[in-house]
């Protein structure tokens, strides 16, 4: 499509001089994704530093039939911040200020465009909590984070993104600013309009601004590997554990042996710290208190694991320095596939008790598709995520096995609907599933889905062509 230069010249103004780029290699960065699957294109980049330049950007826009689509830190996994066809990009970088800290209320009020390592450090300084985690904390936005409903390493004790927002600023498709920056607990005042946007991936509104929910930091964390031998084990594992600590585990990640493989081949500064191989780990976390002994209920009921046949290792780390090594583990399994070559890759959830009767039934599904495929499931077993990951057999060619990527997805998905699962556990839909949604989704719920978007954004100007699939019957 191509943006009559009227338009984007209204758009400059909107933003000023300071507010918007056309320069090509200083956009360039803004078009691709992370893992170089997606290469998008665009006319303009808008950087607006006021929720006022966003409301004017979505005026012009609406009225003028111009689609944009919204970029946080350019960490999404599926394709939904990327613009394919010369939509207008606002990216929400400049959007990045910070309330002080509500002590008391324990809630936080920041712009979309802080980092999430960010808002974790503003707690921090406060001796509170924000629980958001993941690997890309560091560069993804926490407009990004809700606007995906992002999940991570500690959704086990604390939720998905959605239940750590209390309120929202929201600009609507036609520059209607929604102030719902609330910090209450409890407002039973009509429909809960936030929760509509949480997820949306940018095509209902753009986010600017959430007020988040904080938690008291724990006094001790206890954080361990264990070795198990298989998926079954550590869920019986992640059963004990649960009853010793009195639920207090905030984080259980599975991880197969060849994870640890990748990480230590590829990850500078890792180790494996058990003296054998193992099939499969669990990187294991728990918080709490400083009087409730958590530390020794959490190795007593390692011992009793161990004895129990449900592991046959485990290390527990005796400083952050060590806690932090073993978590390098599980959060460079990424990275080092990323070295390692190609991979097929699924976000996907299943019932937490179904998770070893997936892993059974896919896995060598995928193996005959992609012979020689090296299977990489790993992720958190507490709430059934697992990123069902697949690379390239060694030596291969990169691009001959990508090429299997649409039949693989196909299969791993509808398998994961015989198990009544999720095709998107934390990435989205984006791009990259929304012409197979629905093949998963009742059509009821697409049509839901297609009224809220024909509601909110009529002219179907907000991420167009992402999350929301056209009307097809199969």
């Amino acid at each position: 499509m191509t943006v009559p230069q009227a338009i984007l010249g209204r758009l400059k103004d909107a933003v000023g001089a300071k507010g918007f780029c056309t320069d090509p290699a200083q956009i360039a960065p803004y078009l691709e994704e992370w893992r170089g699957k997606y290469q998008g294109h665009t006319p303009l980049l808008l950087r607006p530093a006021t929720t006022a330049e966003v409301s004017a950007i979505l005026r012009i826009a609406h009225e003028t039939g111009t689609p944009i689509v919204t970029q946080g830190g350019n960490t999404g996994l599926v394709g939904g911040q990327i613009p394919f066809h010369g939509e207008v990009l606002l990216s929400t970088g400049r959007l990045n200020q910070t309330a002080p800290v509500d002590q008391s209320g324990m809630t936080l009020t920041v712009e979309a465009g802080v980092t999430l390592a960010q808002v974790q450090r503003a707690a921090d300084d406060k001796k509170l909590l924000f629980p958001l985690s993941l690997a890309s904390e560091g560069s993804c936005t926490i407009g990004g984070n809700i606007a995906t409903n992002a999940g991570g390493t500690h959704v086990l004790r604390y939720g998905m993104t959605r239940a750590l927002v209390l309120g929202l600023q929201v600009v609507l498709a036609n520059g209607t600013v929604l102030d719902m920056l609330r910090s209450l607990a409890k407002d039973n005042s009509g429909y809960d309009l936030k929760q509509i946007f949480i997820g949306s991936e940018g095509t209902l509104g753009v986010i600017t601004a959430a007020t988040l929910k904080l938690f008291a930091k724990p006094d001790v964390s206890v954080t361990a590997l264990a070795a198990v031998p298989s998926p079954a084990a550590a869920l019986k594992l992640l059963s004990a554990l649960q009853a010793r600590t009195g639920g207090m585990l905030s984080a259980f990640e599975l991880m197969p042996r060849i994870a640890l493989e990748l990480v230590t081949r590829h990850i500078e500064g890792t180790r494996d710290p058990l003296t054998a191989p193992s099939p499969w780990y669990v990187l294991m976390e728990a918080t709490g208190g400083g009087d409730c002994n958590l530390a020794a209920g959490f190795e007593a009921g390692l011992a009793d694991a161990i004895a129990g046949g449900m592991a046959t290792d485990a290390v527990v780390a005796s400083s952050q320095t060590q806690a932090a090594a073993l978590w390098k583990l599980r959060e460079g399994i990424s990275e080092s596939q990323r070295r390692e070559g190609a991979s097929i890759k699924h976000d996907i959830a299943v019932p937490v008790a179904t998770v070893p009767d997936f892993l059974a039934r896919a896995t060598p599904v995928v193996e005959a598709l992609v012979p020689g495929a090296r299977a990489v499931s790993f992720g958190h077993l507490g709430d059934g995520n697992l990123h069902f990951n697949f690379s390239a057999p060694a030596g291969a060619d990169n691009a001959a096995f990508l090429a299997h990527w649409d039949a693989v997805q196909q299969a791993v998905h509808d398998i994961v609907q015989e198990f009544g699962g999720s095709i998107s556990a934390e990435h989205g839909i984006g791009a990259m599933k929304v012409a197979s949604l629905p093949r998963y989704k009742s059509h009821g719920e697409l049509d839901a889905m297609r009224a809220l978007k024909a509601a909110f954004d009529p002219k179907s100007i907000l991420n167009p062509g992402k999350t929301v699939p056209p009307v097809l019957r199969l």
